[in-house]
């Protein structure tokens, strides 16, 4: 049976920790097992147990102290995930190899890491070769996304990300939880964004012509091919949650290798069964 992962991406600070901690609770709640692996070098403390930490192999801090490297904190952490890369070895001892695992890759924020170094290509290449089926998980803060020049940002370091690991992924605004109601309401039309409607918007904002067309040219990408779409995100919605949950399950069809049990005979079946609702109603769930 194949093994299933989410890589959890996103900017420092946008959520990642606690979308982990979050969905392990969530997961507890449906009896359903779910682990952690932390992959950030620099991180400091996590609410959650992981079954891997990186930072057993390396440290950002062990790199920035030795006095042969010379490195600052991001030349540090780049570092810490090139050795991490050439020692895919230990991630695999780690992991073990047991069939239908589901684990969280709790990974870095910095962007490079996802535009133009190899390390987290290499990373999902690895895991697909231990039957692993990935799919990414792309963190927003909601607090950043509610100007249409900040959601715009947003949106180019998601599909930054979508074309360098070229894997199904999921685009999620977290936080939404610490917006006030005004904030909320107005940030409903970043969800599933209209770009004519918000570039028209922003017209007058924009002095300089040759920026105009620029932008004008990154709206009609992302929207004449529907690349970039996100969920919303409130840990304190069990339904939001398992929203998220469902949508990530379906793009790396989990659940769908899973054997059906014969049901127990409890006297003669209804004439009026109808199938085709029946596992209509269970593909919909």
């Amino acid at each position: 049976m194949p093994r299933y992962a989410q890589l959890v991406m996103g900017p420092a600070g946008s959520g990642k920790s606690t979308y982990c901690s979050t969905m392990v609770q969530h997961s507890e709640s449906i009896n359903r097992s779910v682990q952690v692996v932390n992959l950030d070098p620099a991180a400091e403390h996590f609410q959650y147990p992981v079954m891997a930490d990186i930072r057993e192999l390396i440290m950002v801090d062990d790199v920035m102290e030795d006095d042969s490297l010379r490195f600052g904190p991001n030349g540090g952490l780049v570092f810490c995930m090139e050795y991490f890369a050439n020692n895919f070895d230990w991630l695999e001892e780690s992991l073990g190899h047991v069939e239908d695992d589901y684990i969280l890759f709790d990974c870095p924020g910095q962007i490079e890491l996802y535009t133009h170094l190899p390390v987290m290509r290499q990373l999902v290449e690895q895991l697909q070769q231990w039957e692993f089926r990935v799919c990414g998980v792309f963190l927003v803060d909601s607090q950043f996304m509610v100007e249409s020049f900040k959601f715009i940002s947003g949106v180019m370091a998601a599909l930054s990300t979508m074309v360098s690991l070229e894997i199904p992924q999921v685009n999620i605004m977290t936080k939404m939880d610490l917006l006030s109601p005004k904030a909320k309401k107005e940030i409903e039309k970043y969800l599933d964004p209209d770009m004519y409607s918000m570039m028209e918007d922003n017209s007058d904002t924009i002095k300089s012509t040759k920026f105009k067309k620029l932008t004008k040219a990154i709206c009609d990408l992302i929207d004449d091919y529907s690349m970039v779409r996100f969920l919303p995100f409130d840990r304190t919605d069990e339904e939001g949650i398992n929203i998220v949950l469902q949508h990530i399950d379906l793009s790396i069809q989990y659940g769908e290798d899973l054997e059906f049990k014969e049901p127990q005979e409890t006297g003669e079946e209804p004439s009026n069964l109808n199938y085709d609702e029946i596992f209509q109603d269970k593909g919909d769930s």
